[in-house]
């Protein structure tokens, strides 16, 4: 049997690789590396089928490097510790090229299988190499992150996805046997999802699927052919990042009745529990914040207890999460605030801090005049007094708007009299 197109097609040279020039370009971060046989243990973090699994087998085959992979769907503790002995048996074994041991969707594995791991990269028996694509800061423990260069792999340009149809077109002796000319792609990169594996899949399947030998693409025949068995829900691919946006959107845009039917969605389609908790508790606070402080709380909450109850029932504390924020009133105010305070910092640098409010605790710095003319505020009425907090050169610069909802107008009026000469409010 033949074997997919994408597989045939995956590039066996770092010469051959698409994209990701950041990483392997003349001056990529990990081109110079690999060329000197230096391989650190390393998580590839990026969406679905931009070449996380070919890097890796690229830098094996480089690195001439014995080559160990797991999938962390269908692996549990046993068949890591399985694989770690083999490496350890390996000709690589006390040589600097200890084995590579690759899992594929690393953020999968639990706790205790991510734990397993640990000792043989300390020791070395392994060289380890995680594709992932989730932020691996909230899915790989710290102990085995800290031990792990993270490389981002970015989407593939549009550009670069028609280069990889002509490649197929030019290179894979299938494809060639047909005359197929490219008269249209919007359908089929819009299908694909910027997932090179899936737009090589849809590719064959619309090359084969002809019996005559000259095939033209166009979108009538891209949607005729394959929109029809597109799945509900893909939980790996476009569907997947479509849907999450459509469940977020609908709730910052109060629509309960829609954020319920897409977390339904996602709950059908088998998605993680926790992703779903996890972008609960990042809208609670850019989208709610002090609108409703206790939206937080209620989106912490939510992420612990679906952690502990887990599938199921866990379907049901997010329908009570999402509806309640859905409902809440909103404000970004305290996720633009932080934004334009950043970008201050950007354009200004590291302006001094203030001699009254800094740190003082030696008589040298006293001495310096650290900590002069401090004016604690609870000894002055109504706890406040007006002082300078900002460096000089930005003072009086308004970073935080309250919003227009009563609990932020509220906020408004109290900084308004307390700061009537120094902010506007």
């Amino acid at each position: 049997m033949n074997k997919p197109l994408a597989e045939r097609l995956r590039p066996q040279k770092l010469d051959d690789y698409l994209s990701q020039q950041h990483l392997i370009g003349e001056t990529g971060a990990l081109r110079g590396q690999i060329k000197q046989g230096i391989v650190p243990s390393m998580i590839f973090w990026g969406p679905p089928g931009v070449g996380k699994t070919t890097l890796a087998n690229i830098i094996a085959n480089e690195s001439g490097r014995p080559f160990f992979t797991l999938s962390a769907i269908s692996s549990g503790v046993k068949d890591v510790r399985e694989v770690i002995e083999k490496a350890k048996k390996s000709d690589g074994l006390f040589t600097t090229k200890n084995p590579i041991l690759f899992i594929d969707e690393i953020h999968r594995f639990s706790k205790s299988q991510q734990d397993s791991l640990l000792g043989a990269v300390e020791k070395g028996w392994v060289t380890l190499m995680g594709a992932t694509t989730e932020n691996p800061s909230f899915e790989v423990i710290p102990a085995l992150l800290s031990r792990c260069q993270v490389y981002v792999l970015n989407p593939f340009s549009k550009e670069d996805l028609v280069a990889l149809l002509k490649r197929a077109m030019r290179e894979d002796k299938i494809m060639a046997e047909k005359q197929v000319e490219l008269v249209e792609t919007e359908a089929l990169l819009r299908l694909s999802g910027g997932d090179a594996r899936k737009l090589l899949n849809i590719f064959e399947l619309l090359v084969t699927s002809e019996e005559n030998k000259e095939v033209k693409i166009t979108n009538k025949m891209v949607l005729d052919k394959v929109q029809q068995n597109t799945v509900l829900y893909d939980k790996t691919g476009e569907q997947h990042y479509d849907i999450i946006s459509a469940f977020i959107k609908s709730i910052r845009g109060s629509d309960p009745n829609a954020a319920v039917y897409w977390l339904a969605r996602m709950i059908e389609g088998g998605e993680d529990v926790k992703f779903i908790a996890r972008r609960l508790l990042i809208l609670a606070s850019e989208d709610i914040g002090n609108a409703n402080p206790t939206a937080l709380i209620m989106a912490n909450n939510t992420f612990q207890a679906v952690s502990t109850i887990g599938h199921p029932e866990s379907r049901i504390i997010l329908s009570q999460c999402t509806t309640y924020l859905a409902t809440s009133p909103k404000s970004n105010a305290s996720y633009k605030a932080i934004n334009t305070a950043q970008q201050l910092v950007k354009k200004t640098g590291n302006l001094p801090v203030p001699l009254a409010i800094r740190n003082a605790p030696t008589k040298l710095m006293k001495d310096l005049g650290y900590g002069d003319n401090y004016k604690y505020a609870h000894n002055y009425e109504g706890n406040f007094s007006e002082a300078e907090f900002l460096p000089e050169e930005i003072s009086n610069t308004t970073l935080y708007e309250p919003g227009n909802n009563q609990r932020e107008q509220a906020q408004r009026e109290f900084l308004k009299k307390r700061w009537k000469t120094k902010y506007n409010y």
